[in-house]
């Protein structure tokens, strides 16, 4: 009984944290609680078995923090830029997705360039420059920056707008500071909707541009 508490103690220290959505004002617990709680609930059941009757207690505490560490990792790394991203992108219509280790930024068309046009709208200058300056702060992730239309017009042009716009979206981030190195820039045209093309709306909804943030395990 001693030692189921000791352990419940552990893990519930280590996972129990939660963070504040920005939106909605709701607590939430981040993914690196949760990977922390996994590591933590392993790392403890190993401390127990690889200790001795007298020191088991000592190994369940010492495993569960180890492993809490260790399942923590990258989850709390991808929890900090999600919440700073948040935070600068809040009320610009730029949505943030978390999705596992990614985070998936989505700009709509409307507020990231002019019709028909490959040219950033000067207007959205200062959210890239805060996006840029978020991803030149957290190295330690890949980028792709995935332009997409709506079907209007040729599968050509669509094909080559996507890409235009992508690759300006890509220029400007490495104009602010982000290594290029780690930036891929690529065009979808009208493949992958996410809304029905037949109305207004939905076209509205497909053209955007997507800049997705992929974690890297730290060493």
């Amino acid at each position: 009984m001693q030692k189921l508490a000791t352990l419940c103690l552990a893990v519930a220290v280590i996972s129990g944290c939660q963070t504040i959505d920005p939106y909605t004002r709701e607590q939430k617990t981040g993914n690196a609680a949760s990977g922390a709680g996994i590591g933590a609930v392993a790392g403890a059941v190993l401390g127990a078995a690889v200790s001795s009757k007298k020191d088991r207690k000592r190994g369940i505490l010492t495993g569960a923090l180890v492993g809490g560490a260790v399942g923590g990792g990258i989850g709390y790394y991808m929890d900090q830029q999600e919440a700073l991203l948040r935070q600068e992108l809040e009320g610009t219509g730029v949505g943030v997705q978390r999705e596992g280790d990614a985070i998936r930024l989505i700009m709509p068309g409307n507020i990231t360039f002019a019709v028909n046009s490959d040219q950033v709208s000067t207007s959205f200058y200062p959210v890239l420059d805060s996006v840029g300056k978020v991803l030149a702060k957290f190295d330690k992730t890949l980028i792709n920056v995935d332009g997409f239309t709506d079907s209007s017009g040729s599968f050509e042009h669509n094909q080559n707008l996507s890409e235009y716009r992508a690759a300006r979206v890509a220029d400007y981030l490495g104009q602010v500071g982000v290594n290029s190195n780690r930036i891929n820039a690529r065009g979808y045209g009208e493949r992958y909707p996410v809304a029905d093309n037949a109305t207004a709306a939905g076209r509205s909804q497909n053209r955007r541009v997507e800049i997705n943030i992929r974690g890297q395990q730290q060493s």
